[in-house]
């Protein structure tokens, strides 16, 4: 991206969907299946599915807090339990190992309790040997989209990609290395937090997320 322009500013969720969707289809990555994380990622991600003209599914995984702060993830763990741990952060902070495996099986639960309530009676996906889309509306730590991946991964899909309207650029960088591409609409060097590039970045409820996967 260009450092001396302005990053763009999507007018919600839907719009940054949409405008994710046309990079997606511009580049023609053949992409079988998306999923979005819950709950901001999913009015992206019927944008971007409709887009390109495949099923939407679900990746979910919740962050796990620092003892002293928990709104400050010191890792994040998918629904099947896979983990993405902030060593850094567990080691800088001094967070005891018993302290995070507590949390980890605990939040392995809360991701497993709240997966199916999106999914209801539906069966998860198949993704042994398809090309995946991962979709969230937009990546500050990356905590939770590490996790997911780690997830997506254990299932042998042929490749993954990760798509997000905007990124903390430091982030987007590493998470390079965990994926096969990543699209990201915008890196701003001003990056603090996702909502600052939305004009409308409201909560999200859970009935509200869940109609997006009726299609």
């Amino acid at each position: 991206m260009d450092s001396n322009r302005q990053p763009v500013r999507f007018a919600d969720r839907e719009d940054a969907g949409k405008r994710l969707g046309t990079a997606l289809r511009e580049r023609d990555l053949g992409i079988d299946i998306v999923l979005a994380i819950p709950r901001g990622g999913l009015p992206l991600g019927r944008a971007v599915a409709d887009a390109l003209s495949v099923p939407l599914d679900i990746a979910v995984a919740q962050k796990m807090g620092a003892p002293d702060n928990p709104e400050f993830a010191v890792g994040a763990v998918a629904s099947d339990g896979s983990v993405w741990l902030n060593d850094e952060a567990i080691d800088g902070r001094g967070v005891s190992r018993e302290y995070v495996e507590r949390t980890r099986l605990e939040t392995a639960e809360a991701a497993r309790q709240k997966e199916a309530t999106y999914r209801g009676s539906r069966s998860p996906p198949e993704l042994r040997g398809k090309r995946v889309c991962l979709v969230d509306d937009g990546v500050a730590t990356g905590a939770t989209v590490r996790a997911c991946i780690e997830r997506i991964r254990g299932e042998d899909p042929a490749r993954i990609v990760l798509a997000v309207p905007v990124g903390s650029p430091r982030t987007i960088t590493e998470l390079e290395s965990l994926v096969e591409e990543v699209v990201c609409l915008e890196t701003p060097s001003s990056f603090r937090a996702v909502g600052q590039f939305y004009e409308r970045f409201d909560q999200v409820s859970d009935e509200n997320a869940r109609s997006y996967l009726a299609g």
